[in-house]
């Protein structure tokens, strides 16, 4: 899925450039995301009640993704067909609704199902991420119990000494991760409070997707967390490295407000499952 591919580009990892604290309201991220031979690149300008990341592939294609915290609107810009689409909070909650039935109806169908198909069955849609019969809503609990960090050391990030983290998820290695306290580049938890609020927007329909965003640890107000700035990101699937994430810059600016509208001319397009989309208003 397209969406959730972009915004798990949203996270974090390598060398830092210092920059010194400054009356500047905004923050920078620059982004470097390896998977396999794929290389993305993401630049997030994030303020403490929106943010907007430009996400580019090595091929050229580019995505921006815009989300206001004061609104609990996202907006996802096509600037190739010079296009945009728009979700509102209320509108994860109505795809929720609607995947909660199908998954219901699936699993009265499956009843019918011999022994060994419904194994087969509920493999698959494991694998997908679904949840399958007596796990309550179809997908809150899609990426299962939270992802538990735990300390292994100390390591090097560029000219960053980092704390190393490993991620573990129903006992198997998911994640390393390595953090510096964001007081080392001027930056604190409060700079970062958009990016909270949108993995909370995505939490219910896409957890998966909201585990990946980029955002400031704390393991003193959450259990089993990693505690910090997130400069390197290792996601791991079966006991083998998927994807690396890197930050390449990062530093305080000033953002002009257009940075976060729908430039000009833009149309408004259908998002799917959401109805029939209409121009720009």
């Amino acid at each position: 899925m397209r969406t959730t591919q972009t915004l798990l580009a949203v996270t974090t990892a390598l060398g830092l450039t210092a920059a010194p604290a400054a009356a500047a309201n905004g923050v920078l991220i620059a982004q470097k995301v390896t998977n396999g031979t794929t290389t993305t690149t993401t630049q997030s300008q994030i303020e403490p009640t929106r943010m907007r990341s430009e996400i580019a592939s090595a091929a050229g294609r580019k995505q921006t993704v815009v989300f206001d915290g004061a609104t609990q609107v996202l907006r996802m810009l096509d600037d190739d067909a010079k296009s945009y689409t728009e979700m509102k909070k209320a509108d994860l909650e109505g795809m929720r609704a609607q995947v909660d039935g199908a998954m219901a109806r699936l699993q009265e169908q499956m009843k019918n199902m011999p022994p060994e198909q419904r194994a087969q069955m509920e493999a698959l849609m494991k694998g997908r991420g679904a949840a399958m019969p007596g796990a309550g809503a179809a997908m809150a609990g899609a990426a299962g119990p939270p992802t538990a960090y735990k300390k292994i050391g100390t390591d090097k990030v560029g000219q960053w000494t980092c704390d190393k983290y490993e991620g573990t998820k129903n006992g198997q290695k998911v994640s390393e991760g390595c953090t510096f306290a964001p007081s080392a580049l001027g930056f604190t938890a409060a700079d970062f409070e958009v990016t909270r609020q949108l993995g909370e927007f995505f939490a219910s329909l896409m957890p998966q997707a909201a585990e990946g965003l980029f955002t400031i640890g704390s393991s003193t107000s959450t259990p089993n967390a990693f505690s910090g700035l997130p400069v390197r990101v290792v996601s791991f699937r079966d006991g083998t490295a998927q994807t690396v994430s890197e930050v390449t810059e990062a530093s305080r600016q000033n953002f002009p407000d257009t940075l976060f509208q729908v430039p000009a001319g833009y149309q408004k397009r259908e998002f799917p499952g959401m109805g029939r989309g209409r121009g720009r208003q």
